[in-house]
């Protein structure tokens, strides 16, 4: 897969010769394709995978078999969400733990075959591993670069990473992209907050890389450390590995607390190296790489029911070119929705418009009302009296389920509210109470009861965030 240099129109100006830096695609002709003829592609590979998976993979060819699938069943995108059969990560679990190391789901690539093995931490301690053969390895690079070129990164930009490096995926996609684009990459990862905000200074970084609550956690710290982050050399700003970065409210509070914009790219570890989806500088939410990794919506309560775009569903992901390890519609668990309407980018793949919302797991039915954390992470972005950090309690009293926020109010609020003196300190408290209160009954449809915590109360999120605190069912 090599970059495109056919231009596109607004990227030429008058006879001067447009330099490299200055496309307007990373592959014009793959990023622009017509839906129409994307879709033959995509069906064309879906049919070459799914006979290598019947043909090499045993855990495929059981798993099909008891089914009653076979691969020449599909003949239409249509057929492939409606006849083959979902995988889970539990499914992957119990595969690899009777087939060590790397599960019936790969095949043996022989010595020098794989390039990287990655994993992720079970409940059980005992990591799942993910080997990435050489080919695949090498592929995810120019995927990555298509998507990052999507989010404004060129070869002249500093990128300061705070992702972890070590068994997890983390920060490596990103390293990957960036050093194929050509640009200059510090992988800091996880370190101390102000050590970000301080080499972000030194380096003169002009792109930052973390998750959405740790770029919002970071607006605080600068703030303690008397730092501007607006004024800091970043302009570009991309997130994820958790739900949040393609929400309004979230956006908005990175994009004018960091003076950049902020571009959301999603995927989960089992998808990895390759990206499934990355925002582009036109804020639309995050294009869907469908001719890498085939993204549908389907019912929640039904895998292979088919959903109208723009209606919620349940999130089912395929690898078209992955040889190693490859997800043949792998259902995380995720919710979101779509749309296919154009972008004022160019680009012609389909959109999640507010990225993943979250895991359908995560929903809460609280008095007969379905929340979801992103929903009250949507209402509190849209306060600005209140900080980063807040968490959602979960308890039974009696015999029904509540719901309780708690949120800590920024410390410029903080101050003024004791600058102000004591009554109207109260004052003040009570009418930010009352605000939220509301807020959350208008966009949950229940009431739930807000508390106000001061700044640095709750532990600060440094990685991914963990906002729910359920005890329902837990005695104590």
């Amino acid at each position: 897969m090599t970059p495109s240099h056919t231009l596109a129109p607004d990227t030429v100006t008058g006879d001067r010769e447009v330099t490299p830096a200055e496309r307007r695609y990373w592959d014009e002709a793959r990023e622009t394709c017509d839906p129409a003829d994307r879709d033959r592609r995509i069906l064309e590979r879906m049919q070459q995978q799914l006979r290598y998976v019947y043909e090499e993979l045993p855990f495929y060819r059981r798993h099909y078999d008891r089914a009653g699938f076979r691969p020449e069943h599909v003949t239409s995108l249509a057929d492939f969400t409606a006849k083959v059969p979902i995988i889970t990560k539990k499914m992957l679990v119990e595969d690899q733990r009777e087939h060590p190391p790397f599960g019936s789901y790969t095949k043996d690539f022989g010595v020098g075959g794989i390039a990287r093995v990655h994993g992720s931490s079970g409940t059980s301690g005992t990591p799942t591993m993910y080997a990435v053969s050489r080919r695949d390895w090498d592929r995810a690079a120019d995927v990555h670069a298509m998507a990052q070129w999507c989010a404004g990164v060129r070869p002249d930009d500093i990128v300061q990473i705070g992702f972890p490096f070590g068994l997890f995926f983390g920060g490596w996609g990103v390293l990957q992209g960036v050093e194929r684009i050509g640009a200059t990459v510090f992988p800091l990862g996880v370190t101390d907050s102000e050590k970000h905000i301080e080499m972000i200074g030194t380096l003169g970084s002009t792109v930052f890389s973390a998750t959405p609550s740790y770029c919002i956690h970071l607006l605080s710290v600068a703030e303690r450390m008397g730092v501007d982050l607006r004024a800091s050399p970043v302009r570009h700003v991309l997130v994820g590995g958790e739900p949040g970065g393609s929400l309004p409210g979230t956006r908005r509070i990175i994009e004018e607390g960091w003076g950049a914009t902020v571009a959301d790219a999603g995927s989960t570890s089992e998808m990895y190296p390759f990206q499934t989806s990355v925002g582009c500088e036109a804020g639309t939410g995050t294009h869907l790489i469908t001719d890498e990794v085939y993204t549908e919506v389907v019912d929640r309560d039904d895998p292979n029911a088919a959903i109208p775009t723009g209606e919620r569903g349940a999130v089912v992901y395929t690898h078209l070119w992955r040889e190693s390890q490859p997800m043949i519609r792998f259902a995380p668990g995720d919710e979101t929705y779509l749309d296919d309407a154009p972008c004022p980018c160019g680009r012609t793949y389909p959109r999640m418009p507010e990225g993943v919302l979250g895991r359908l797991d995560d929903m809460l039915v609280i008095r007969g009302a379905n929340i979801y954390p992103s929903a009250v992470e949507t209402a509190l972005r849209d306060i600005p009296e209140l900080g980063p950090e807040f968490r959602i309690h979960v308890t039974t009293q009696g015999a029904l389920d509540e719901i309780a926020v708690h949120a800590e109010v920024s410390a410029a609020t903080d101050d003024a509210w004791h600058a102000a003196g004591p009554d109207r300190h109260g004052d003040e408290r009570a009418a930010l109470v009352e605000r939220a209160e509301a807020v959350l009954r208008h966009r949950l449809g229940i009431r739930v009861p807000f508390e106000v915590l001061a700044p640095g109360t709750l532990e600060p999120t440094t990685f991914k965030a963990r906002r729910v605190i359920d005890t329902r069912g837990v005695r104590w």
